[in-house]
């Protein structure tokens, strides 16, 4: 017998068969050659990316993992999950089956990790269906326009960087200026009829710390969270981004108006840069590679309006601005792809106004079509004022200012006092759309 018909045997045996046997090659079995960081590479086998294969590891325990890359006979695989008890020669065995997750009003009120098991201790998910968890976006053409203005309860986003139905925003924030706050406040108050809350890359104490304090009880009935910490592996945090777009585009599917709030797309990349990083594609823009910034579109491209008598999906990303640097390369590209930008600032954080919205580093490119010439005109002025008196701040601090030599100034002077209380909300107090724009009207009116 010569050394082909031996290896031949010793393939069946192993259930490792050769391609050219009539088995399909979904089935076939590989072996784990070796793992490096968190990438694991396998041969033997043939399965599309995407799709999961899942390692028989020491005493019998299953590892499920994906598929991630290839090269010539070598597939690149990422483990979902731990991957202890894995060792070299362990099988590999293809299931053919793409990632799929729960959907329907079952999951109103529960938390959810990255691939749709229940956090929350309250049971097993009772859903209506299963969808895959990667899916192309609406065609542009067939999408309803954006024309009618979304009520989420915060005083300055509604008067002065009104988010329509469908809209994409970005919530740039660094560390500790009250970026959980205000998507807390969003969520309670808004007029959507369901909230998708995805909390990825976070810290375990603030996934907690959001949902008791930040969201609440009566935020968490109508809401559906994903949570899926920093401490999971990065396909995990993309799996959970991934999975609260797939349930706002199930509900939004139904007709249903969906406010998303993701924190955060920074995690998401990075979580991105992590597996790209590992499969050998070489960095490029400060380290991120370039399928980071393909990544990011596909994701938020998801999300907006349906087709037309259909739903909507209002979208919130936060974007982690790393020492207040703006410039960072995944906060310039989410700044191209979303439909406007709500900037939180350091100072004002420090000098007490809260939500510390910086106004005039903000913009809603929406808000034109979505509300009445005059809201736009006082918003305008509003800006106008509040930007006049920043850049006279230093004179008028010190007493170099001389009362009369602008009158635009002056102006900016006699009203900086109310733009300020009006700019600040507390975390409890609900301002409606009409709230908002009265409360506007009666700035300018006062003396």
């Amino acid at each position: 017998m010569d050394l082909n018909q031996r290896l031949s045997i010793a393939n069946r045996i192993r259930g490792y068969l050769p391609y050219t046997q009539a088995k399909p090659e979904y089935l076939v079995e590989g072996r784990l050659l070796r793992m490096v960081g968190l990438t694991l590479e396998a041969v033997g086998c043939k399965a599309p990316v995407g799709s999961h294969c899942t390692i028989r590891g020491q005493h019998h325990v299953d590892v499920e993992t994906e598929v991630v890359g290839f090269s010539d006979q070598k597939m690149y695989l990422m483990p979902i999950e731990p991957a202890a008890g894995l060792q070299p020669g362990a099988r590999v065995i293809p299931n053919h089956q793409v990632s799929r997750v729960p959907v329907g009003p079952g999951l109103l009120g529960r938390v959810l990790d990255g691939r749709g098991k229940p956090l929350d201790n309250k049971g097993p998910i009772k859903a209506d269906a299963y969808v895959d968890l990667h899916r192309e976006p609406i065609n542009p053409l067939e999408r309803k326009p954006i024309d009618e203005p979304l009520d989420v309860g915060v005083r300055a986003i509604n008067s002065l960087l009104t988010v329509g139905r469908g809209q994409r925003m970005g919530l740039f924030a660094g560390s500790g200026v009250g970026k959980s706050v205000l998507l807390g406040m969003m969520t309670r108050f808004t007029t959507a009829d369901i909230t998708v809350v995805g909390l990825i890359g976070e810290r375990g104490r603030e996934v907690k710390e959001f949902i008791e304090h930040s969201l609440g009880e009566e935020g968490l009935k109508r809401s559906v969270v994903v949570a899926s910490p920093a401490d999971d592996s990065p396909l995990m945090r993309m799996h959970g981004a991934m999975l609260a777009t797939a349930i706002a585009e199930h509900f939004r599917d139904e007709g249903k108006n969906v406010l998303l709030l993701m924190d955060s797309l920074t995690r998401y990349a990075q979580a991105q840069r992590e597996i790209a990083l590992a499969v050998g594609e070489p960095p490029a823009t400060k380290g991120y590679p370039p399928s980071v910034f393909a990544k990011l579109p596909q994701l938020v491209e998801r999300a907006g309006n349906g087709k037309e008598g259909g739903g909507s999906i209002t979208a919130f990303y936060t974007v982690l601005t790393e020492g207040d640097d703006v410039q960072d390369p995944v906060a310039d590209s989410a700044r191209a792809i979303l439909d406007g930008h709500v900037v939180l600032s350091r100072r004002l954080a420090e000098e007490g106004q809260y939500p510390a919205i910086d106004i005039e580093a903000s913009i809603s490119r929406a808000m034109p079509q979505v509300v009445e010439e005059i809201h736009l005109q006082k918003a305008q002025v509003l800006k106008r004022l509040y930007a006049r008196y920043q850049q006279s701040r230093d004179l008028i601090s010190v007493g170099a200012y001389v009362k009369g030599s602008d009158p635009e100034t002056d102006l900016a002077i006699s009203k900086i006092g109310p733009i300020r209380s009006y700019l600040g909300q507390g975390m409890t107090e609900q301002v409606n759309f009409k709230q908002s724009l009265k409360q506007l009207d009666q700035l300018f009116n006062k003396g």
